[in-house]
């Protein structure tokens, strides 16, 4: 894959800009009626692709998908990693796999490993394998990699699918569409809104809403999952943590009174900072496009201290200059979710109940009853 000029990463920006403009809006705005009629081949495509879609892959595991109807990040990878280790405490062996948006081109699937990068696997499964440690595969075809994930790991038994709620051909036990605070937008498809599909009137048995805001934010109801950003690491020490645990974090409140250039290569950067504004801390806001490809460190030369995602952490680490030693100090503040008990419950009563190996005790971890 070659690197996009600065200018065609300008026109991106100035797009994306332009169409959150219309689109993150309670109401449709008279440039969204201007595009209403692109919608309808849209949704055209979308009938089309469904039609052809066929019968889901047959898989030896069930599937979990974690999704959401609307374009843009909603807080879906945090409650990826927030499952896949509610599933663990369960009992359960639980597997991720993932389209791998950004990568560079290549094996169509791949494994995500401790010595991956970020351009050949995305930035959000290499990610999920930090947090977690469970097995990623990607792939554009996810089910053919939820395929290549049973056959090389027959200890798992359940995949998790990081996006995937439109992937017609992955099979699934149960699904979570994911909201943020802001909703459905103007409630428009594509492209006159943010809408991938329309929302749904109401919800099949095996489909729940989680809402990673502050409130509900869609007529739908939903769970809601408790969000903390607490403490704050070093970059590279963040980026040992999984495995050594050698380093102290820093609590938030420690960065008050310095001023910060706040990096967000994320789908709502104006989250990002909105929340470190809110704990008190001096920013300068720094939104790249989703899913940035980091060649070289993206502030100023001589920018003192950086506070960033994990996501925009998991790219930064390779670059030599994004280290205390370079001049800058760079922070990375993780965003961890905590799904409902009873969320989690009507999951796994959805899930075929795991056979004991020989041996072992059958698995069992109380739950609450299941919500009304």
């Amino acid at each position: 894959m070659t690197a996009r000029s600065p200018e065609a990463a300008t026109l991106r920006e100035r797009l994306e800009a332009g169409l959150a403009r219309i689109w993150w809006r309670a109401r449709p705005g008279g440039a969204a009626w201007l595009l209403w009629p692109l919608t309808w081949p849209y949704r055209a495509g979308a009938a089309i692709s469904r039609r052809l879609a066929g019968s889901p892959a047959d898989l030896p595991v069930p599937v979990v998908v974690v999704g959401n109807v609307v374009v843009g990040g909603v807080g879906k990878t945090p409650i990826v990693i927030a499952l896949v280790k509610a599933l663990r405490a369960s009992g359960r062996v639980p597997g991720v796999v993932s389209r791998g948006h950004g990568r560079q081109a290549g094996a169509d699937i791949v494994t995500v490993g401790a010595s991956s990068n970020a351009a050949e696997v995305g930035d959000e499964p290499l990610l999920v394998h930090r947090r977690t440690a469970a097995p990623v595969f990607v792939g554009r075809r996810r089910a053919a990699a939820a395929a290549a994930l049973c056959a090389a790991h027959p200890d798992v038994d359940v995949i998790v699918s990081d996006d995937g709620l439109q992937h017609l051909e992955l099979p699934r036990a149960a699904e979570l569409i994911v909201f943020d605070d802001r909703g459905v937008g103007n409630g428009l498809l594509l492209p006159a809104g943010p809408l991938r599909q329309p929302l749904p009137r109401a919800l099949a048995r095996h489909t729940f809403v989680v809402y990673s805001g502050k409130a509900s934010s869609t007529p739908l109801p939903g769970r809601h999952a408790a969000r903390r950003a607490e403490q704050v690491w070093p970059l590279r020490a963040w980026g040992t943590r999984p495995g050594t645990g050698a380093a102290t974090p820093q609590p938030l409140a420690a960065l008050r009174g310095r001023r910060l250039v706040a990096l967000a290569g994320i789908g709502a950067p104006a989250q990002f900072f909105a929340m470190l504004e809110a704990a008190g801390l001096d920013i300068v806001p720094l939104a790249r496009p989703d899913h940035a490809d980091y060649r070289r460190a993206p502030w100023p030369a001589g920018t003192p201290a950086v506070i960033t995602t994990e996501k925009d952490a998991v790219k930064l680490a390779a670059l030599p200059e994004a280290d205390a030693a370079g001049g800058t100090e760079v922070w990375v503040l993780p965003l961890d979710c905590e799904l409902p008990p009873a969320l989690v419950h009507d999951v796994l009563a959805l899930l075929p109940r795991r056979e004991a190996a020989a041996g072992e005790l059958p698995p069992h971890a109380p739950h609450p009853p299941p919500s009304p």
